[in-house]
């Protein structure tokens, strides 16, 4: 009995399903709340793999964004507001999150064309003859 302590190097090393998919999303933890959460534990193999692999394109398409939003207001760091801003402003990522509210977020500086100043003929010749 000489006791190694540690792992027995004879085992073969566990790979997990989320190595094999080629997914940083944990497939086994989807897998499980995904039977925790049916009525039924009638679940294929292959149900959790997509759903990790579809959150995973989510996740990093809107940090993609946010990182551009961050970016473009000189920032490092994501914040809400950076999260909020990009998926406002993408057609599709907004419609799939049309109801969602993000905390911290802020609204979309917009501001409606009646509440703009009326612009006049006179007031377009004044400016185009003091540039002139």
């Amino acid at each position: 009995m000489a006791g190694k302590g540690g792992k027995d190097s004879n085992k073969p090393q566990k790979i997990t399903r989320s190595t094999r998919a080629g997914l940083t999303f944990p497939v086994g933890r989807i897998d499980r709340h995904l039977r925790k959460q049916s009525v039924h534990n009638r679940i294929g193999a292959g149900a959790p793999v997509y759903l990790a692999d579809v959150l995973e394109y989510l996740v990093a398409e809107v940090l993609e964004l946010a990182g551009n939003a961050a970016r473009d207001n000189k920032k490092r760091r994501i914040i809400p507001r950076h999260i909020q801003l990009a998926v406002r402003n993408d057609d599709e990522i907004n419609k799939l999150l049309g109801h969602v509210t993000i905390s911290e977020g802020g609204v979309l500086p917009n501001i409606h064309t009646q509440l703009l100043p009326v612009k006049t003929q006179k007031q377009k010749k004044d400016r185009d003859a003091s540039e002139d």
